[in-house]
């Protein structure tokens, strides 16, 4: 296929050089209407760009096909057989891929560390999940994706589950062993779903970790404005082979998706596209010599550990994204959300997320030597950051991170509730989510019985500047749960 062509970016520019007076959204008329405080921190670019689709980008009945020969060049650039583009993010591609393996009442294998978005889609659908256990580090005190052997059990206990998510990369670049677990699911006769939110650039160079289309998965998933250079929202699901339908799949998206989709999405996932497959290798090339040089550099720095060998081993993950810098701040006394705090009230840089000890910051293309360099500028001053001694975290064992399962997550969450006391929670069966984010894995789930240990976990987080952005009481005092 011709990957010198962008559809929709032709389009668009088509629609301005055409001239069209429209009389249809969006309502600002390419800026025309846009408050001049808007456009002078927003631009009018913006607004010029922001076209319709039906009788915009294409005509009433979609005859020149900009969005379909779109998505065709972006399935061949990753060696897919079907390609999606989503304009809400991730979080609505994932819930479409699990709608289309899975329905209502039936099993689901879901790896037990999926982002709060899996656990929506749960919720939603009614479908069963079957938790499988993520491989746990319990000195560092983080997960990674599960293991074949975890899966192949898992299987086993649950003959009649329709499928498998997996979740690869993690947070903190971390990555499974997509081909060994795929060969698992297939054995079963059964589609792999990856949720790969956090690898849209990894098709684009040989030393990089495999991605999901390379390694024999189903279905995946990718998020092009994480590690891509898309818009924010920007989303697209790949499908290979037979085991999941693409006509089941366009409708499941078609149900969820929105009816006016921003072509500021499509137009930067085209644009992307094409700038990967003539530039990519060698622009993903540099930036890990960049990440080399930078993870050398910080390595120099007192008190903080630049992480990434010890991620990986047997029973730990399989590979690493070398992109994500993780960065162990505890040899400071602080915590990685104070660290996080300070850099960006003090040095002006943002970090990708943190926890009780790490935080993380992410490379792309877009980076250079002058970006590396201000991070490893404002990495150095936090050894002369006036912060207090971290609060501590009350950090749950592997086993008492896993709750047991009382109830469906959706007969949970829409049954009768009831808001208790957290002194009085332990025991009874939560009827919502209880996440810390970044990186967003829940916790607690509706139907999972509280514990005192996790409780007291996200309590004390809390307290350490750990973010709850779910519970109806965001202070924690007290919980929903299942009504007697």
């Amino acid at each position: 296929m011709d990957h010198s062509r962008a559809p929709v970016l032709e389009a668009l520019q088509a629609f301005r050089d055409r001239g069209y007076t429209p009389f249809n959204p969006p309502g600002h008329r390419q800026g025309r209407g846009v408050d001049p405080r808007v456009l002078d921190v927003v631009g009018r670019d913006v607004f010029e760009s922001d076209v319709i689709s039906i009788n915009g980008l294409d005509d009433r009945t979609v005859s020149q096909g900009v969005l379909a020969h779109a998505q065709e060049l972006m399935a061949d650039a990753v060696h897919a057989d079907h390609t999606f583009f989503s304009t809400c993010g991730s979080s609505l591609s994932i819930k479409s891929a699990m709608l289309s393996v899975a329905g209502p009442g039936e099993k689901l294998l879901v790896a037990r560390q999926s982002h709060k978005s899996v656990i929506s889609g749960l919720i939603i659908s009614g479908v069963a999940p079957v938790w499988v256990r993520p491989s746990w580090d319990p000195d560092l005190h983080l997960s990674h994706p599960p293991s074949a052997d975890e899966v192949a059990r898992r299987f086993a206990d649950e003959p009649d589950a329709k499928g498998m998510l997996l979740v690869t990369p993690t947070d903190y670049g971390t990555c499974g062993d997509i081909e060994a677990i795929a060969r698992v699911c297939h054995e079963f006769g059964k589609p792999l779903i990856v949720d790969e939110a956090w690898g849209a650039h990894l098709p684009f160079h040989p030393v990089l970790p495999p991605w999901a289309m390379d390694a024999s998965a189903d279905l995946c998933v990718t998020s092009v404005h994480k590690s891509g250079s898309a818009v924010e929202q920007s989303s697209v699901f790949h499908l290979r082979g037979d085991r999941v339908d693409p006509a089941v799949l366009k409708a499941r998206e078609d149900l969820l998706g929105t009816t006016s989709p921003t072509s500021l999405v499509y137009a930067t996932l085209d644009g992307w596209r094409r700038q990967m497959v003539e530039y990519g290798e060698r622009l993903l090339g540099d930036t890990l010599t960049l990440a080399h040089s930078t993870r050398a550099a910080l390595s120099a720095v007192d008190g903080v550990a630049v992480m990434g060998s010890e991620f990986t081993g047997p029973g730990l993950a399989r590979s690493i994204d070398p992109l994500k810098v993780v960065l162990d701040v505890s040899g400071l006394g602080i915590s990685g959300y104070q660290a996080a705090d300070w850099l960006r009230a003090h040095e002006l840089v943002t970090v990708g997320w943190s926890d009780h000890r790490r935080v993380v910051a992410q490379l792309t293309v877009a980076d250079d030597a002058d970006t590396a360099e201000v991070l490893v500028r404002a990495v150095s001053a936090l050894r002369h950051a006036d912060l207090p001694a971290s609060s501590p975290v009350d950090l749950p064992s592997p086993a008492e991170l896993e709750l047991e399962t009382a109830m469906l997550p959706r007969d949970a969450f829409f049954g009768a509730t009831e808001q208790v006391g957290v002194e009085v929670a332990p025991g009874r069966i939560s009827a919502e989510m209880i996440t810390p984010y970044p990186p967003g894995a829940p916790a607690v789930l509706p139907g999972e019985v509280l514990t005192r240990e996790v409780l007291d976990y996200a309590r004390s987080g809390l307290t350490a500047g750990m973010q709850l952005p779910d519970p109806v009481d965001a202070e924690l005092k007290s919980v929903r749960v299942v009504a007697r």
